[in-house]
Parts: structure tokens; sequence; C-alpha cells
């Protein structure tokens, strides 16, 4: 593809996420983001059929920085502590940028199971081979947690305060952006902490 074609489909898919930030999926009109990419509708009807094919492009993109994420993890020599870290950190980020996302991922599991882990698999993401290891290493370091719970409770705790932003917001900073971004950003250390605390406790 040409380098001013990689531009455009960039500039398109910025615009995107940010018309789906502040509208969400459904709220997201092709217009609104042709305006906001400062292109033609026709344009983006060529780069992009439809809102859902442009989803199905940043959630590939964010998908892909997760796998990356997960190969990190992987690497021999990272630690079940500094796992944590970079778990816990490249979630919230992710979520941060992306906070539609949460609840649109719930809806096409529900929705489409075989779709969505098909797109993980396209993005050489299987968790089966993540599992295994993870587990070897909890056991070598002395911690007896099943890795299943060990990475749900950590999902747990990073997604759901970004799936339930409007409650959040609303009743504990009265409505201000500002101060909610700066509690989400300040929980990469809170959980952190409340996870490496409470793996202590599986210590063998």
């Amino acid at each position: 593809m040409a380098e001013k074609e990689l531009h455009t489909e960039d500039k398109i898919i910025d615009a995107a996420r940010e018309v789906f930030v502040e509208k969400g999926m459904a709220g997201a009109r092709m217009q609104e983001i042709a305006d906001k990419a400062g292109i033609n509708k026709s344009l983006l009807h060529y780069y992009f059929r439809s809102k859902e094919k442009l989803f199905d492009a940043i959630l590939s993109q964010v998908i892909g920085g997760i796998g990356s994420m997960f190969g990190t993890m992987m690497q021999e020599g990272v630690s079940i502590e500094n796992k944590v870290k970079l778990f816990v950190d490249t979630y919230i980020e992710v979520f941060q940028l992306n906070p539609f996302l949460p609840n649109f991922i719930l809806n096409e599991i529900t929705r489409n199971p075989d779709g969505f882990i098909e797109l993980f698999s396209r993005s050489s993401i299987e968790p089966q081979k993540f599992f295994e290891p993870l587990d070897k290493q909890l056991k070598l370091e002395g911690y007896s947690i099943h890795p299943h719970d060990f990475i749900i409770n950590t999902l747990s705790m990073t997604i759901y305060p970004v799936a339930v932003k409007p409650i959040l917001k609303r009743f504990l900073f009265d409505g201000d952006e500002q101060q909610y971004n700066a509690y989400i950003n300040s929980r990469k250390e809170s959980v952190y902490t409340f996870i490496m605390n409470a793996l202590s406790g599986y210590k063998i």
C-alpha cells in the first residue's frame, strides 16, 4: 500500500477512534468520522465500507498490541512480579485509549463468540500456549494459584472500572472527566500492589 494511502487510512482510524470514544459504537456515524478525518464520505467508504469494518480495524490494532504484550511477558527471565506490572500497565493504557472497548467486547463475545475467537487467532494470541508456561513459572517461583485465576482476577480489576465508567464518573467524581482519568491512571500502582499482596497468600 502506498505511503499516502497508509497515511489516509491511519487518519481515518484515529478519527474513528475519537468518535467511538465520544459516541460509542451505536452512536457513531460515518459522516462524522469522515468530517473528523478531513475527507469526504465517499473516500471513507473506499477504505472502509461500514463502521463495523472500521471498528474491526481498531480492534485488530488493539488485539495486536495485546499480543505483543503477551509475547514480551512470556520471554524467559521476566519474573511474575514484572509480568504483573506489564500486564496491569498495558491493559489499563489500552482501555484508557479505547474506553468503548470493554462493553463492545462483552457484546461481541455474547453475539458472535466464534468470530471473536477467530480475531484473536489472526493476531497469533493462543491462550492455551500461554497458560502452561505461566503455570510452570508460578510453581517455580513458589505460588500455588491456578493461572486461570491469576489472569481472570487481573483482567477483572483492570477492565471493570472502564466498563462502568459512566457510573464511576458520576457518583465518585461528580462527572469530572479529569478526576476519573487520574483515578484510572493511579490504578496501575494500586492494582499491581493489590495483586502482589494477594499472591503472597498463595506462597507455598
